[in-house]
């Protein structure tokens, strides 16, 4: 009986469902393909539909329960992901779903029996059957679109090839070094892999074709400059399994952090500078420009490290902004120098003028006043330099017998006389008030005095305060200049 290609497929589509009910007749969906056979080779491939986001930070906290206790302490902690929109779609064969039943109704000559014809079904079917086991190992959170229906297919061949195809969205973790943030690149990967099933079972392997829909992908603050895909086996502690990898690499666009905190730290860095052009006696100006400059790199550093994950290492968006908040600051400190060698000049100034005045004032006096202030010690070893007629005429012991007790009061002593008796020699010593204040002086004090006088002697003096603000108007500039180009050609060539 022979009947021609038109009769045979009218005849097919009216048996579709006997068809699909004879191939389920005993099948059995806990059994893979060919068991106890040679593995199962599954194909893989993926169609990217969109890049949604990629994060270096996102707090996630977690519980920790105690079973025994009835407290709950949460944690938090920082983790690198992206998130991704794509089809997933895995191929293998499975003989026990070969539908060719009307071969023998074919010609001799036709071009196929049946067993290039194509069976798509609802993503239902899926349920029916075996499918494997994959997941995703970095997976971290994912969802199956649903709308209107659950973004699923099936298509079965004449000869037992199945096609499962699926639309998820998925969040995939993605471990980032962040040491050249934000002239870095990143790889994140797709980690595929079935979860159950060794390589003595289910052997994954990519398409020929392995990833569409890259080239128009388009992100932010990423361009994707290339893709890699590569196949391995993890061995884990339930036997060793085929894992495939498909690895975006990244890079980072710049024009977002050029104008939120490159161009603002520089401007704030050169606002500080116009401090050199102000007058060093307007205080006011000069340090509200200091210190509102200062804090304006603050708050800048503070903006940039909540959008990052506390990570201990050094950045290069840190390094940045640490320099400039040293030139800020230096610029603060420059007009603290310019203002303690004015104000110490001054005050120089004056006091040697009032020594030169008191000088005058001494000379023109009678000599046989005495010559020394309340503030002069002088010592005497001997009574008989004292200025006391009375003790200076006679010796010290027929004095304190001559004189009485009012004569002798020490109210009559200048302050800086003190009368100590010498039982030895029968002698009276008068004694420097502050000599004995000297000999127990701390020997570090006085190092710590002969070293601040030796770096002070070392440093010139300087005679117009205008010089540090001359100097100041060039160093900065040139040292800020040659950090930004050690900078830029250091991560930008690297």
């Amino acid at each position: 009986f022979r009947c021609s290609r038109k009769d045979m497929l009218a005849g097919r589509l009216e048996n579709v469902t006997q068809t699909i009910s004879k191939i389920l007749q005993g099948y059995d969906i806990r059994l893979r393909p060919n068991f106890g056979g040679e593995p199962l080779h599954v194909g893989m491939d993926l169609t990217i539909a969109s890049f949604d986001a990629i994060s270096e930070v996102n707090m996630v906290w977690a519980p920790i329960i105690f079973i025994f206790n009835i407290y709950t302490i949460y944690f938090d902690f920082t983790v690198q992901d992206y998130t991704i929109t794509m089809y997933l779609n895995q191929y293998w064969r499975d003989e026990r779903l070969a539908f060719n039943i009307f071969g023998q109704y074919y010609d001799h000559d036709a071009e196929d029996d049946g067993v290039n014809d194509v069976l798509t079904l609802s993503g239902d079917f899926a349920e029916k059957i075996w499918v494997p086991d994959t997941f995703f190992a970095n997976d971290k959170n994912s969802f199956l679109h649903d709308v209107t229906e659950r973004n699923k297919l099936v298509r079965l061949g004449g000869d037992g090839a199945v096609t499962y195809g699926m639309r998820f969205t998925t969040t995939l973790a993605c471990m980032m070094d962040l040491h050249y943030y934000p002239l870095d690149s990143q790889n994140c990967t797709v980690e595929i892999e079935s979860y159950g099933y060794t390589v003595s079972d289910v052997v994954m392997y990519w398409k020929p074709t392995p990833v569409r829909g890259v080239e128009d992908a388009e992100l932010p603050q990423f361009t994707i400059i290339g893709y890699e895909t590569n196949d391995r086996k993890e061995r884990l502690a339930t036997g060793v399994y085929q894992r495939l990898s498909l690895s975006f690499k990244l890079q980072r666009n710049i024009g977002y952090f050029v104008f939120q905190t490159y161009l603002p730290s520089i401007l704030i860095v050169m606002l500080s500078w116009v401090s050199f052009w102000i007058n060093h006696e307007a205080t006011s100006a000069r340090v509200a420009l200091g210190i509102t400059t200062v804090l304006t790199m603050t708050t800048i550093s503070t903006g940039v490290r909540s959008s990052l994950p506390r990570i201990s290492y050094v950045k290069a968006i840190d390094i940045y902004l640490v320099m400039c908040f040293v030139f800020v600051f230096a610029a603060l400190l420059e007009y603290a120098a310019v203002n303690y060698t004015y104000w110490g000049k001054r005050a120089k100034k004056k006091i040697k003028k009032l020594k030169d005045c008191d000088r005058r004032k001494m000379g023109k006096s009678e000599r046989s006043e005495t010559c020394s202030t309340t503030e002069d010690i002088i010592e005497l070893q001997d009574v008989r330099m004292s200025p006391i007629p009375s003790l200076r005429k006679g010796n010290y012991n027929a004095t304190l017998d001559s004189i009485g007790t009012e004569t002798m009061n020490l109210g009559k002593f200048p302050p800086s006389f003190r009368i100590t008796r010498n039982y030895g020699t029968g002698r009276s010593q008068l004694r420097h008030r502050t000599q004995r204040g000297i000999s127990t002086r701390p020997r570090m004090m006085h190092a710590l005095k002969k070293g601040a006088s030796a770096i002070k002697a070392t440093i010139p003096k300087i005679k117009d305060v205008n010089i540090i603000d001359k100097y100041s108007r060039m160093i900065f500039p040139i040292s800020f200049l040659a950090f930004n180009l050690g900078y830029w050609l250091f991560y930008i060539l690297e």
